[in-house]
């Protein structure tokens, strides 16, 4: 299958426009409308009605498809250049927000580092596909227990740290003055739901089976916005102990079952080279 022409088809696809598409990729509208038919003629099946524009039950098949592959090839042309490119002096780190721990923070070179703060399922794609160099992620997970992280490329993780996680509460919650707190008995309780900034709550439902419904969804990863809404009282969050601790307003207990720990993982594709092999050296010689 031609790459050019699969993501052709993606960007017409999310577009929902030919002529969108076209302007897009700097290509004519012509040449959009071949390359849809050539694939289409490759595949032996319609991938798009025309009016209005949008994929078929087959082209939605293989929309599940094109991501996935698509993101492998500019992970193989990154490894590669990588590989062949002389080490860069700069240092680009995409990261969590409750992945910059201490340690983290010492290994850094005193200039000439760009922070990324991204999502947890976008920080592996960005090392595998060459827009930052090293990655740091984070969840819940059993002790010693590695992270699961999605397969997009061969890419290279070591554990950097471990520590104890904690429930935030308002400071007049009835759980506030408990000396530890069991995640089964949250699971009905008022959770904020924070995917970018606490630990998912479907981490949380995968380590009890509970339900940990969601009181206010926070689409952002700004942890002073997240600690700031749970002593408002809109939900409980769980973060790991050293963010949660020192929060106005609000309480910081330890969960004390499951036994679980937030842990950071150090990512990166080949041998880093540069800065980034220095602060991986560092990070992973001081485990």
């Amino acid at each position: 299958m031609d790459p050019h022409l699969l993501r052709t088809y993606v960007t017409v696809a999310r577009l929902a426009s030919f002529s969108e598409a076209a302007r897009a990729l700097g290509y004519t509208q012509s040449a959009v409308s071949q390359h849809i038919a050539a694939l289409e003629q490759d595949l032996g099946a319609p991938l798009l009605t025309r009016r209005p524009v949008a994929p078929t039950a087959a082209g939605e098949r293989l929309l599940e498809h094109a991501g996935p592959l698509l993101l492998r090839l500019d992970a193989a042309r990154a490894d590669v250049a990588r590989i062949a490119a002389a080490p860069q002096q700069g240092l680009t780190l995409a990261t969590t927000p409750t992945a910059l721990g201490a340690a983290v923070l010492a290994a850094l070179p005193p200039a000439g580092v760009t922070l990324r703060v991204l999502t947890r399922e976008e920080i592996p794609a960005a090392v595998a596909t060459g827009t930052a160099d090293l990655g740091l992620v984070d969840g819940l997970a059993a002790p010693s227990d590695p992270l699961r992280l999605p397969d997009v490329a061969p890419l290279t993780t070591h554990g950097i740290a471990e520590e104890p996680v904690s429930v935030l509460l308002p400071a007049g919650h009835p759980l506030a003055a408990r000396p530890g707190l069991r995640l089964a008995d949250l699971a009905d309780a008022r959770w904020l739901d924070a995917p970018d900034a606490a630990l998912p709550l479907d981490q949380l439902r995968a380590a009890t089976g509970g339900a940990f419904r969601s009181a206010l969804r926070y689409e952002g990863t700004d942890l002073r916005t997240l600690t700031t809404l749970a002593a408002a009282g809109h939900g409980l969050t769980l973060l790991p102990r050293s963010a949660a601790c020192a929060v106005p307003g609000a309480v910081a207990v330890p969960l004390t079952a499951p036994r679980v720990v937030h842990r950071t993982e150090l990512v990166h594709g080949g041998s880093p080279g540069g800065a980034a092999g220095e602060v991986a050296g560092r990070l992973v010689g001081a485990v």
